[in-house]
């Protein structure tokens, strides 16, 4: 049974707060712990997850399941392991059925005190954070205990930010606040304690913002049930050197993977857009900026809107482009007229800049003729798109491209639209010959990250192209200049 929660005042624009409470044998703790999340006044579900509980739990968790309506501001689930897999894999149970806009991660024991929650997720409410830690070790109040153990926590948080390159004080505290979109979106491979280095070193490769915030501690003896013990620290020292150097970020049905996978081609992201920057004005609206792969080297025109449909986009731009008095970062849907037609009304750009943005849109017809509203007469779009139909393969499936497109495909869907072609012609044959051998051929569904750096350091050689027409590309590039409004949708 579920109590629907009333909104309060201190939730400042939070929908709802995803808890999850991974639970082993915690009879004698559980209620008190339940009700002190219970009465912390956000709106909120309470995910709890049994591991396969031998001393009672799970028949205190059946009887709190009927009885949740005596919990106010609250939705609680409950979900039960037949038998005992581990921390990390009870939070992936409980990461999946999440819902609300953050997650944060409490223990079903008595040593963290959700009446922080308020304080951990200010960094993320505010546009600051991505995620926030909780730091044992930043000077709350702390319960003195065990020096080996507070010792093992400080090695391995060094050794975590050795490969990491953070400066935490804390990588293995229970309390870790996410974006609940991130973390749904990461795959998540360890069943016990290893949770913590894999996800710290996650965060870190996707270039995530990480904050940090003291609290408390009140923590257990092993006479009080306190679980983990050394063999879960030397666990941890391998997790730390495997996630080091193994590149696991993206699930295979992540939507943003294909932005993240790209940020780490710099020097390619770099060559693109010198490719499309002799067709750019001062006024410029880049369509789908994702995580600003190509906004950074727009900064220096006179204005700059960036754009996106995601809302993950849209708040990091914001965070990263806050002190750019010349950039403005706006959500635009292209399959509706009114956002399109107001952007225009407020920004008034002379060149609309979309690289691999119309692929991915159902309704390129209408995205087109959008964007044909976004521009004076005689102004530009740059758009690059995946080409060549024949090319369509595992990749661009998963990647989530609706299509890829040849050069009269393209020219015909463009006039229809109220442009006029300027240029076009095909980029990146080095990218084409790759994609067909790993998507057609070895049936791939993501381009292997070592892939992507060793391309990123060769994409030198593509310097040719500059002189050479090419019969065939990884994409084409067309610039085309608006020729007249399109009068009906």
């Amino acid at each position: 049974m579920n109590h629907r929660p009333n909104p309060t005042s201190s939730q400042q624009g939070l929908r709802l707060l995803s808890v999850v409470v991974p639970v082993y044998n915690e009879v004698a703790t559980f209620r008190q712990i339940l009700k002190r999340i219970a009465d912390v006044p956000l709106a909120k579900e309470i995910i709890l997850v049994d591991d396969g509980s031998t001393d009672g739990t799970r028949d205190l968790l059946r009887q709190i399941e009927s009885e949740a309506v005596l919990y106010p501001n609250s939705i609680i689930k409950v979900i039960f392991h037949e038998k005992n897999q581990g921390k990390g894999a009870a939070l992936r149970t409980g990461i999946q059925q999440a819902t609300g806009d953050l997650l944060i991660v409490q223990d079903a024991d008595l040593e963290y005190s959700p009446e922080e929650y308020p304080r951990l997720i200010e960094p993320i409410l505010s546009g600051d954070a991505d995620v926030v830690f909780g730091s044992r070790f930043r000077g709350d109040r702390v319960r003195v205990l065990f020096f080996w153990h507070m010792l093992g926590n400080r090695l391995l948080t060094f050794l975590s930010n050795m490969c990491t390159n953070l400066n935490l004080t804390d990588m293995e505290t229970c309390y870790k606040v996410f974006k609940t979109e991130i973390i749904k979106n990461i795959p998540l491979r360890s069943d016990r304690f290893g949770f913590e280095p894999e996800i710290t070193a996650k965060m870190s490769k996707l270039g995530l913002s990480i904050y940090e915030v003291p609290i408390s501690y009140r923590g257990r003896t092993y006479a009080e049930g306190k679980k983990i013990n050394w063999k879960d620290g030397i666990s941890a020292i391998f997790t730390i050197l495997k996630f080091w150097l193994l590149d696991d970020l993206y699930n295979e049905t992540s939507g943003l993977n294909t932005v993240w996978i790209m940020q780490g081609a710099g020097q390619y992201n770099r060559w693109l857009f010198l490719q499309c920057e002799p067709s750019l004005g001062k006024r410029i609206l880049e369509v789908g900026a994702g995580a600003g792969n190509f906004t950074k080297y727009l900064t220096s025109r006179d204005r700059v809107v960036a754009t996106d449909i995601n809302d993950f986009f849209i708040t990091s731009l914001r965070r990263r482009y806050q002190y750019h008095d010349n950039v403005a970062v706006e959500k635009l849907d292209l399959s509706d007229r009114n956002n399109a037609s107001n952007l225009t009304k407020a920004h008034r750009p002379d060149s609309v800049l979309a690289v691999n943005v119309l692929a991915y849109i159902e309704n390129q017809e209408l995205a087109l003729k959008n964007i044909n509203t976004l521009l004076p007469i005689g102004g530009n779009l740059t758009v690059v798109v995946p080409a060549h139909p024949a090319l369509f393969s595992s990749l661009d499936v998963h990647l989530g491209h609706k299509r890829r497109y040849g050069k009269n495909e393209l020219k015909d869907l463009l006039i229809n639209a109220g442009f006029e072609i300027q240029s076009m012609r095909y980029l990146n044959l080095m990218g084409a010959l790759a994609w067909l051998i790993n998507g057609k051929i070895l049936r791939r569904k993501l381009l292997p990250t070592q892939q992507i750096r060793i391309f990123d350091w060769l994409v030198g050689l593509l310097k040719f192209e500059k002189w050479v027409s090419l019969p065939f590309g990884l994409s084409v590039l067309v610039v085309a200049k608006k020729k007249s409004p399109v009068e009906s949708f």
